[in-house]
């Protein structure tokens, strides 16, 4: 096998180090790093080379789950640029999304058991969201000419907000599949 245990996740799918991906060509690479690395392919060359393939094919399901979720995408840009996200103890947010987070907030604690009502809080957190993706990848892809570092930091806030609309999305969800109960 001719894999780098060295490479990072960009490399190991051959996609290049940027936030924008199509994300059927992940799918497609993933499929193709799995074909290669599968144990069975291993079996005449003894227990070693397949616990070797069994590695290999940890590494690459977790390169793809990083890769696949645009999130973890760029908290991984973000990291390998020198800028750790560090959500759990920087909660450094922009003053209008604190403010449109707890109007969200509000809203679901106070919203009846009412499937309408929380389907259209959740189409919101949606389009916040997309809205948010563009402008963190705008913010990592959008100028090349500027220090990775640079680019990381800003798009570090945008990263921490999508962590949070992610979770609040699932706690929506969570309230429909116990309303559909």
């Amino acid at each position: 096998m001719t894999l780098n245990l060295q490479a990072s996740d960009f490399e190991l799918f051959g996609l290049p180090e940027q936030h924008a991906q199509d994300a059927s060509v992940i799918d497609a690479q993933w499929k193709e790093l799995l074909r290669e690395a599968h144990p069975d392919r291993f079996a005449a060359q003894g227990a070693a080379s397949q616990r070797l393939a069994m590695q290999w094919s940890v590494r690459i399901n977790e390169a793809y789950q990083r890769l696949k979720d645009p999130v973890k995408r760029a908290a991984y840009l973000c990291e390998r640029w020198g800028v750790p996200v560090n959500a759990e103890r920087n909660t450094a947010m922009p003053t209008d999304f604190l403010m449109e987070q707890m109007a969200w907030r509000e809203e679901l604690e106070s919203a009846p058991n009412d499937v309408d009502t929380l389907d259209a809080l959740l189409a919101r957190t949606r389009a916040a969201k997309r809205d948010r993706l563009a402008q963190l990848t705008q913010q990592l892809d959008g100028h090349p000419e500027w220090p990775k570092a640079q680019r990381a930091e800003a798009a570090a806030v945008h990263v921490r907000a999508l962590m949070f609309v992610d979770r609040f999305s699932e706690e929506i969800n969570q309230r429909l599949t116990q309303l559909e109960a």
